[in-house]
């Protein structure tokens, strides 16, 4: 890691000059966007006036947004690229606060919207024709018709909304700031303090004991806050179900799933999916139990490296890895992977105050930016294929969609990434020849469909199950989300309940439980990605063309009629048999591998 982001070399940093020339420019338009937005409260019980109106008005709202996310996207990015320099603090301070200010100049646009009959606005479209570019972006709030309430119930909700959040909030300050998380020691036998940083990996250290200690250190804390934590979670699930009712949802899971017109019958096909291929997950613990060779694997050796072998990459044999790999989705793409890693979209070393981990950013008129913070590893090529996959998703999304639909939905947005992903592991077995090695890679894609695949299913199961007990009445206890927990937790692992008591106390730690339904998405994104993958790699020319169709549609229909475009029918489950089919193969090879190493 570099001290000063002043001497690390301009080809290894973002150019952010490309977004807004210099800070003044930046400061310029952010004070020119405040003034405008404070003149459209003027608009307010006017949106109704005429077709012409509603054209106006909406337009507007579009525009004001459009500069508004490059004004923050700057402002954000030069904040994280060194988290220390107070200047850009204040930046991303300012932005955040233009956003507040525009949603509450603009708080009357949907209710006003909304309280417009079908045949009126039908009216409108005749007076206006120009409204009809609009068409999608009306039918997504028209949809929602029926669960908005009356002016006066939706300021009360409004006014609710912090106190309804209040306990995700508890839960964000106990977790990260009050709770003391025990010294333990670590491989080189230094003691240190465990944070939620280095949890996972000391679950990944080669010594059993370094594990145990961890694993034990972890979950005796939140044994000891279990009372808390269990009033947090029923509380936040309290408030999902009684918006829900509130809004005339048959349940939480129907209400958070619409937001991204989702129907119900995607997330229960998962869960049976999984649930039927759970046998394959059993399979493969029992496959780390005989490699880390023990007679009594437990909660705690699920993170163990099973392979010793190191696959190092520097950041420029990546890039060229990279290229080669993705080079199979054609010409178009790979122009614009190119450009990527040309042309000052990434910023790739680690600097002082840099924000850790990995991203894929920008907006509607900027480059599709990537943060790193690169080691010579393979995860680290994944990774970089991974946020590639963001940025030409959101590339060819906005180079082929007007800004009103130039994003796309959050159910989508794994898929592309997780796609590149899944595109890189099958050609690395591809040219791979040494066995140590290919255990390496099969070992990596397994440990990421456990983790991704049947562990997120696990969440979404529990996360359905306490929603559903507390609209039938039961009251969500420490001990009755322990006794649930642990009871999922045997069935997914087959690892007994009672050898492994601490793991009960895990759904306290987790908190994706406090996102509404949101942890489904990882599941069915990654087994989706596997089942494009494999069209892309071994089915016909136009399945790629397809799924160049899907990267370039955004937001211009419904999310399920959007990924129809690339082949796939997420409401079928033929697309999860598959990526458990790439999962069992993979399993089978390097149960072989293990097999001709031990003979």
């Amino acid at each position: 890691m570099s001290d000063n982001r002043s001497q690390m070399a301009k080809e290894y940093q973002w150019d952010l000059t490309t977004v807004f020339a210099t800070d003044e420019a930046w400061e310029a338009e952010a004070e020119n966007l405040s003034a405008e937005i404070a003149t459209a409260g003027r608009y307010a019980g006017h949106l109704l006036d005429s077709g012409d109106k509603l054209l106006e008005i909406t337009e507007m709202q579009l525009a004001l947004s459009r500069r508004l996310e490059k004004v923050y996207v700057y402002a954000s990015m030069r904040n994280d690229q060194d988290t220390t320099v107070a200047k850009y603090q204040e930046f991303q301070s300012k932005a955040t606060a233009l956003y507040a200010q525009f949603s509450e100049a603009f708080a009357f646009y949907e209710p006003e919207l909304l309280s417009l009959s079908q045949e009126d606005f039908a009216v409108f479209l005749a007076e206006t024709p120009a409204l009809s570019a609009y068409s999608h972006f009306f039918d997504k709030l028209f949809k929602q018709q029926s669960h908005v309430l009356s002016q006066a119930e939706e300021e009360l909700l409004a006014g609710a909304q912090e106190i309804l959040g209040a306990a995700g909030e508890t839960f964000e300050v106990l977790d990260n700031a009050d709770i003391v998380l025990p010294v333990v020691t670590n491989e080189a036998g230094q003691e240190i303090q465990l944070t939620h940083g280095n949890f996972i990996s000391l679950m990944e250290a080669k010594d059993r004991k370094i594990r145990k200690q961890a694993y034990e250190a972890m979950y005796s804390v939140y044994e000891q806050y279990q009372h808390t934590y269990a009033k947090t979670l029923q509380t936040t699930v309290k408030g999902h179900n009684y918006q829900a009712r509130v809004r005339k949802y048959s349940s939480a899971r129907e209400a958070a799933l619409s937001a991204n017109f989702i129907p119900e019958k995607v997330y229960d096909t998962l869960i049976k999916a999984v649930n039927k291929h759970l046998p394959l997950l059993h399979r493969y613990i029992k496959l780390r139990e005989r490699v880390l060779e023990l007679d009594d694997l437990k909660m705690y050796d699920l993170y163990a490296p099973l392979s010793q072998t190191e696959l190092p990459f520097t950041y420029q044999e990546a890039r060229g890895k990279a290229e080669k790999v993705l080079s199979i989705l054609g010409s178009e793409y790979s122009e614009r992977v190119h450009r990527a890693f040309n042309d000052g979209w990434i910023d790739v070393y680690e600097n002082k105050g840099k924000r850790s981990g990995a991203y894929s950013g920008g907006s509607y008129d900027t480059n599709a930016f990537m943060l790193l913070n690169w080691q010579d590893t393979l995860d680290n090529l994944f990774t970089l294929v991974h946020e590639t996959g963001h940025s030409m998703h959101s590339t060819f999304t906005r180079e082929n969609q007007p800004y009103v639909y130039g994003d796309y939905s959050i159910f989508l947005a794994e898929i592309a990434s997780t796609t590149n992903e899944n595109i890189l592991t099958e050609t690395l077995l591809q040219e791979v020849t040494d066995d140590s090695q290919r255990f390496a890679i099969l070992n990596h894609y397994l440990d990421a469909f456990k983790g991704t695949v049947f562990r997120q299913a696990q969440f979404a199961e529990f996360e359905q199950l306490i929603h559903e007990a507390d609209q039938n009445g039961e009251v969500l206890t420490s001990d009755f989300l322990s006794n649930l927990y642990a009871d999922l937790n045997e069935k997914y692992y087959g690892l007994a309940k009672e050898d492994n008591h601490l793991i009960r106390y895990e759904w306290a730690r987790i908190p994706h439980f406090y996102y509404n339904y949101y942890v489904y998405q990882y599941a069915t994104g990654f087994a989706a990605a596997g089942y494009l993958a494999d069209k892309i790699m071994y089915g016909q020319p136009e399945d790629k063309d397809r799924y160049l169709a899907y990267l370039k549609a955004g937001n211009s229909d419904y999310a399920l009629k959007v990924i129809q475009k690339a082949g796939l029918d997420m409401t079928n489950e033929a697309y999860l048999d598959t990526a458990f089919g790439v999962f069992a193969d993979r399993l089978d090879e390097l149960e072989k591998l293990i097999q001709k190493a031990d003979s």
